[in-house]
């Protein structure tokens, strides 16, 4: 299977964090699933470390992506297409574009966020 993790997901994972759900670290563990990481999320937390929202060091996650095996997804223009077709259920603008890249891929979003998996039936809450 083909996962894009949602931001949360990923730092719960980086961070060893207990709010990280089982079935989560599950499918990440799996080493028969492919693992992304969106640009988009290396957005958001450079955005939220500058406004003071979250405290964290950029350089050291990209660096612990390979580490890790994910693979980072860039963004392109068939993800804005679909952005701009999604229907208005979540208002975050990085949810949103990284909604529109799992739809376009195709891959599995892996979230935490209710509002979130209102989209699609690949989407997956945990």
């Amino acid at each position: 299977m083909k996962l894009l993790l949602d931001t949360h997901i990923l730092l719960w994972w980086l961070n060893d964090d207990e709010k990280l759900p089982e079935k989560a670290y599950q499918l990440i563990s799996r080493a028969d699933n492919t693992i992304y990481v969106s640009h988009i999320s290396l957005w958001e937390i450079q955005i939220k470390v500058m406004t003071g929202k979250l405290h964290a060091d950029l350089k050291a996650i990209i660096e612990q992506l390979p580490v890790n095996d994910f693979l980072e997804l860039s963004t392109h223009a068939d993800h804005v297409i679909v952005l701009s077709q999604l229907p208005p259920y979540h208002q975050d603008p990085f949810d949103r574009m990284l909604i529109a890249q799992a739809i376009s891929e195709p891959l599995h979003l892996l979230t935490h966020d209710k509002n979130v998996s209102l989209y699609s039936e690949s989407i997956i809450l945990v």
